[in-house]
């Protein structure tokens, strides 16, 4: 009986962390890609990209305020919800936050994360990220104040301080979220996408998305055309596939995750609000 409660525990903590889609929480090595040189070029190269493009327009323009809600399944059954949501502040900032609730066999698993963000043409600036698990298995819980004026981020629990270069358009495991979306409008055409994302160790890690071709889906929110993109952590033997839907902006409408060739889970929109 131990040895199957551990393997639905095991099977629960896939299934969350991994609709996090890509989040620092769900993957936390990555140091093959991080030791490639070129990778950080593609990265200096997409931050010039975005702040020489549209630069007229403002991120409020590009990116409505809007409620996506996901299903969240695993082997063709549903399992739980998510909620992903921005809200624009009347200081001009933002609050960039998602919700996910899993109810699996005995097993609860609920996670909110937050990032409160500002906007500087086409860059998203990160100014707080905070993260909470509840439910079967361990609670976690993280905080982090970044002051990009000063190359700082403080780890709230812990009450360290930890020199971070903010020039290179560090984002943190939510925020980059968002500047993937804002790229991805800006350059259609872009085939590789490379950020470097603070982690909540404090450690830096560039998250790499290739190009994978397009495709028309039928989802519980209806028929989409959209651009397919693939991440490949290869010593972790993993491999998640994104659907971004122009017609959406560019929002996220299904994201697919294997390891070693079988499924873990799978997330699907089901309604979309905007403002």
């Amino acid at each position: 009986m131990l040895n199957i409660l551990c393997r639905y525990t095991l099977n629960l903590a896939f299934i969350a962390q991994g609709f996090i889609f890509l989040t620092g929480v769900a993957f936390a090595d990555e140091a093959v890609i991080n030791r490639n040189l070129a990778d950080k070029n593609l990265a200096d190269k997409s931050l010039a990209n975005q702040t020489t493009s549209q630069e007229t327009k403002t991120n409020k323009q590009i990116i409505k305020a809007f409620t996506a809600k996901y299903s969240l399944i695993r082997k063709s059954d549903p399992v739980g919800t998510g909620i992903r949501r921005l809200a624009y502040q009347d200081n001009g900032q933002a609050n960039y936050s998602y919700h996910t609730d899993i109810d699996w066999l005995i097993f609860s698993d609920t996670r909110t994360e937050t990032s409160t963000i500002s906007v500087n043409g086409n860059k998203i600036v990160p100014l707080q990220y905070s993260y909470k698990r509840e439910g079967t298995g361990r609670d976690k819980h993280y905080e982090w104040h970044y002051n990009a004026d000063e190359n700082t981020a403080y780890n709230v629990k812990t009450e360290k301080n930890v020199d971070i270069d903010f020039t290179q358009n560090i984002q943190d495991p939510l925020s980059y979220h968002l500047q993937h979306r804002i790229n991805m409008i800006n350059n259609p055409t872009q085939k590789h996408f490379v950020y470097p994302v603070i982690k909540t160790s404090g450690s830096i890690k560039n998250y790499v998305y290739e190009y994978d071709g397009e495709e028309e889906l039928m989802l519980p929110y209806g028929l989409v055309k959209t651009i397919r993109l693939k991440r490949e952590v290869i010593e972790k033997k993993r491999i998640t596939y994104t659907w971004f839907a122009p017609e959406l902006n560019y929002l996220l409408v299904k994201l697919y995750q294997s390891k070693s060739g079988v499924q873990q889970f799978e997330a699907q929109l089901t309604s979309l609000e905007t403002e």
